[in-house]
């Protein structure tokens, strides 16, 4: 039987380092040695990660699909667990991570995730983002960068440093949905003071949703269209999608906050002879095409 840790307000971020420790002790947490580059492209300082032992990786969840469940949450392994965070969400460390104590927001029952969020799935995130500050993401649907089924958000601390993508949110008021002129794809952006309520979180979300032509009757079920949902305490980012991948350059949320993957230093020269603006724009929704 699964153990059960209660949520415990101001331990999450202590929870996540000892468990970050011990996962990697068991051998459980399979952290990916990078180097990385800054890339400016469009006014924007892209980080670019080049993953040294990414066909580790691949081997790695390949062996794991042979030995355990299609779903890794259920059951998922102890040796990441950290918490349950709420009746409906538990927290797990991300397995492969690149960012030291990436962490995941998991639905304890089944939920696809290609639906759409809800007010539970945003408790959850809001209780996180309060006690942990970084950047909360969302792939929803394959299409969205998503790897698995399994309704999940995503963390990454942020340790105070900004994102990158940051740039081109700052100068937009807040309070009023809006769009940056140095990112020639679809998006909605909408600043706040504080991080505002799971139910005003909710809200806006669905503003944003249909800011960027995404439309829902009753938003529930099965999404109509992949997006990609970014957010931290300060700001909500949403980017419609068309593609998963472009030169063999896979791209979820964290591609859109400015953060991007390669295999390769041959893969790292394709995306600077291409640069990353360039990239995105074809894998999300370019009103130019």
């Amino acid at each position: 039987m699964s153990r059960q840790v209660q949520w415990e307000s101001g331990s999450l971020w202590l929870r996540l380092k000892a468990q970050a420790e011990h996962g990697k002790k068991t051998g459980s947490l399979k952290s990916i040695n990078t180097t990385a580059e800054t890339v400016e492209s469009g006014g924007i300082p892209f980080k670019v990660y080049v993953l040294a032992n990414l066909a580790k990786k691949e081997k790695a969840k390949k062996q794991q699909g042979k030995t355990k469940p299609d779903n890794p949450f259920l059951p998922y392994e102890e040796d990441l667990y950290v918490t349950d965070i709420s009746e409906t969400h538990l927290c797990l460390l991300n397995k492969f991570n690149v960012v030291d104590h990436h962490f995941l927001i998991v639905t304890k029952a089944f939920e696809s995730q290609e639906n759409w969020l809800n007010l539970a799935d945003f408790e959850a995130l809001a209780k996180c983002l309060l006690e942990v500050d970084g950047l909360g993401f969302f792939n929803g649907g394959t299409v969205a960068g998503s790897s698995q089924p399994h309704k999940h958000l995503q963390v990454v601390p942020t340790a105070g440093e900004s994102v990158p993508i940051e740039r081109a949110i700052a100068p937009l008021k807040k309070g009023v949905v809006g769009r940056s002129p140095l990112l020639p794809y679809h998006h909605a952006i909408l600043r706040w003071q504080t991080l505002p309520s799971p139910q005003q979180i909710l809200e806006n979300y669905h503003q944003l949703l249909n800011a960027i032509g995404i439309i829902s009757e009753h938003w529930q079920g099965t999404q109509t269209a992949p997006y990609n949902f970014l957010c931290t305490r300060e700001w909500m980012m949403l980017v419609p999608r068309s593609q998963e991948k472009y030169a063999n350059i896979s791209v979820n949320s964290l591609g859109f906050a400015g953060s991007l993957l390669v295999k390769n230093k041959a893969m790292l020269d394709q995306l600077i002879a291409m640069s990353p603006i360039e990239l995105l724009s074809i894998v999300g929704l370019n009103p130019s095409r």
